[in-house]
This record gives C-alpha cells, structure tokens and sequence, in this order.
C-alpha cells in the first residue's frame, strides 16, 4: 500500500472517529459551572453556620 493512499485511510477513519465520539461528549463547561456553584453555596450555608454552633465529629458517628 502507498504511503500516500494509507495517510488518506487513516484520515478519513480518524475524521469518522472524532464525529462518533462528539455524539456522546458530555457538556463539560455548563457541568463545571454547576458544581462549581453548589460548591460555592455548600461554602456559604458552612460559613453562615458560624463558629458557635458545635459540629459532630466522624469519630462521633457510630453505626446501628
């Protein structure tokens, strides 16, 4: 086989691969963006908690 004629096979196979794999890419940005708001309001209900209040430990939990 010419070098030129496989160049041009596996342009064609790659070029059919990266169509096939934008079907099932995820939305990574409007993703990234979500969890980076929950992480921001899971920060603020931490942060409005105050110090006062008194936390449960893990080595406080004990399982039925």
């Amino acid at each position: 086989m010419h070098a030129d004629v496989h160049h041009l096979l596996h342009t064609i196979d790659s070029a059919e691969l990266h169509c096939r794999a934008a079907e099932f890419r995820l939305p990574r940005a409007s993703l990234r963006a979500r969890l980076g708001w929950v992480l921001v309001e899971v920060g603020l209900r931490l942060t409005a908690q105050g110090r006062d209040t008194v936390v449960p430990r893990a080595t406080a939990f004990r399982p039925a």
